[in-house]
């Protein structure tokens, strides 16, 4: 099938906030490459600029990962059959990761099918969407032990989740940022086999408009537990933090059993949450 080029998000079905994104660091006597790390790999204290690219490369299948993939800050685009960027359920991966690997320093561009598949324990570090496909990130491990790490990095335009979680184990989030979004994280409500969830949620920055930080499920004994969360140009307060859900293995809509913190399954404090 052939290639085709990049698709601008002006040519997009969506018509999500584009940002201007302007990395200026001037440090004498330091790489290019380590104001790259320093830069990226901070703490987001507000809603930071996004990177540039270092160039664009096509991916006309799935990129399949093991040990660690650092892309160099390089922007990969589906091409081919990748070359969905809607909500279809069933898209394949740009990227899927084995038990254990580690993907870092990418930036994912459009289309961006469905992401990134974790298929066990992996580690998510500097990874950037530019325009949400199906989701960013699906996390389908087994095991009650598998840890899945997101560290930096950030996403935008998602027309429904970011983050889904439709394993077991815990998901941990941390210095991420996320704007023109549904959902950030969502442990999956209808999954044929489910599983108990454990989500960490630390240091994060969310620009409305966005529908909620997490949801989980309450029936099948998830946890969230939030700290350091910044909400941006959400003044009214309109975004939820985290929903409670009754899930289901059938394939049932979950029922919407509320929102905010309860001390049991949505873990957190009003001085955890800040709107900017």
């Amino acid at each position: 099938m052939t290639a085709r080029a990049e698709q601008p998000a002006s040519h997009r079905r969506r018509t999500g906030r584009r940002r201007a994104v302007i990395a200026g660091v001037s440090a004498l006597g330091v790489t290019g490459a380590a104001i790259f790390t320093s830069t990226m790999l901070s703490t987001a204290s507000a809603a930071s600029s996004w990177p540039s690219d270092t160039g664009s490369k096509p991916v006309p299948k799935t990129v399949p990962v093991s040990g660690v993939l650092d892309g160099g800050m390089k922007k990969y685009y589906g091409t081919g059959d990748l070359g969905g960027d809607g909500q279809d359920e069933g898209q394949d991966p740009v990227f899927e990761l084995a038990d254990g690997a580690t993907l870092k320093n990418v930036v994912i561009g459009t289309p961006a099918a469905d992401g990134v598949h974790c298929k066990g324990s992996c580690t998510l570090q500097n990874v950037w969407w530019l325009d949400v496909g199906e989701d960013a990130a699906s996390f389908k491990g087994t095991s009650s032990s598998a840890q899945y790490r997101v560290i930096g990095g950030g996403a935008r335009k998602a027309d429904d989740k970011v983050l889904q979680f439709n394993g077991a184990g815990t998901l941990t989030v941390s210095g991420f940022q996320v704007e023109d979004f549904g959902k950030l994280v969502r442990s999956c409500g209808n999954c044929k086999t489910q599983y108990k969830r454990t989500i960490v949620l630390k240091d994060i920055d969310l620009t409305a408009p966005g529908k909620s930080v997490v949801g989980i499920n309450t029936n099948y004994g998830d946890t969230a537990t939030l700290s350091q969360i910044r909400i941006h140009e959400d003044s009214k307060k309109k975004m939820k933090t985290c929903t409670r859900y009754q899930g289901s293995n059938t394939g049932k809509e979950p029922k919407d059993l509320g929102s905010g913190a309860d001390g049991k399954y949505c873990k957190f404090s009003d001085s955890d949450i800040t709107y900017k």
